[in-house]
């Protein structure tokens, strides 16, 4: 049984806490990122967890209780940094993201590293020595409901974008990062048959051949590859995207915002499969990295090079 979400937290109460944290300014929309922990903002914490739960429930998922956080925003060392977009305007967050670096990741008596993703997804040797210490993990990415239509204009228009203003940030400020680790969430509502395009397409283009990653609980859609070779009759990625949006959109559907936002970011981003993750009311998980030097040019002109651009000279040594 679903708890009822708690209230909103005072805004003055959260803008005190942000005092001190802002990252950068947002390219568009006029907003601003702030990048803080629950342990230093646990009103602002509490705010991002209230929001999160409103957000997944709205689509399908959500833990179920009452304010979405749990362990990994509290831990006494190095807990998960929470990204957020806050319009300056309205005084309210617009969307966020959680990450840690690998280089903070701790390990169980087990050896598993204390990911979020853990219990999700099995990790290989190669993973853990060749690429987690160089990785941030990305989760619990959200978009405030009220953003996700055109209630808010171009704050609305731009929110996910925002978000990615943060992620460029993130590329310079935190050393040692080569790679985005993380995930992408398909609900349930989305229906077999359009799964069926959308992961076909992904292991066409971005299949991990190397199985790095791999789901402890795969998501019990079968593959229908053999029909669908026969669809997806493009001669390279391009043709195939524009084969897989008109099949969608027979479908009723359109790729999923946080999927075509990371296939459009590089060439070179691996698909890990998808789990079923039976603690956030059984959605679909898709595990996803992206290297950060592959990323296209023009996406790190708009999200990375802006931020550089405006930091001071102190702040660049």
């Amino acid at each position: 049984m679903e708890e009822k979400i708690i209230d909103p937290v005072e805004v003055a109460v959260i803008e005190e806490e942000l005092q001190g944290h802002l990252l950068r300014k947002s390219n568009k929309a006029g907003n601003e990122i702030y990048l803080f922990d629950g342990l230093e903002c646990p009103n602002a914490m509490r705010e991002v967890g209230r929001l999160r739960e409103v957000a997944f429930r709205s689509s399908g998922g959500g833990s179920g209780l009452s304010c979405d956080v749990d362990q990994y925003d509290y831990l006494p060392s190095h807990p998960y940094k929470q990204l957020v977009v806050w319009n300056p305007d309205e005084k309210e967050i617009v969307g966020g993201y959680r990450y840690i670096h690998g280089r903070d990741v701790q390990f169980d008596s087990e050896g598993v590293p204390m990911l979020t993703s853990a219990h999700l997804f099995a990790y290989s040797e190669k993973f853990l020595k060749e690429y987690l210490p160089y990785t941030i993990e990305l989760g619990r990415s959200f978009i405030r409901p009220e953003y996700q239509s055109t209630k808010r204009g171009t704050k609305s228009l731009f929110a996910l974008d925002n978000l990615w203003d943060g992620l460029g940030a993130l590329m310079v400020s935190v050393p040692d990062t080569r790679y985005f680790f993380g995930k992408a969430t398909i609900y349930p509502s989305y229906g077999i048959e359009a799964c069926q395009l959308l992961f076909y397409f992904l292991r066409k283009y971005f299949g991990d051949t190397e199985n790095l990653v791999y789901p402890h609980r795969p998501m019990p859609i079968p593959n229908d590859d053999e029909r669908l070779s026969k669809v997806f009759t493009g001669k390279n990625y391009k043709e195939d995207y524009v084969i897989l949006k008109e099949e969608a959109k027979k479908l009723g559907r359109t790729i999923p915002p946080l999927v075509n936002a990371y296939m459009s970011l590089s060439p070179t981003m691996r698909i890990f499969g998808t789990s079923v993750n039976d603690e956030f009311g059984d959605v679909w998980e898709t595990g996803l990295i992206v290297n950060i030097a592959d990323i296209f040019e023009d996406k790190k002109a708009r999200h990375v090079n802006t931020y550089e651009r405006d930091l001071s000279p102190d702040e660049r040594l």
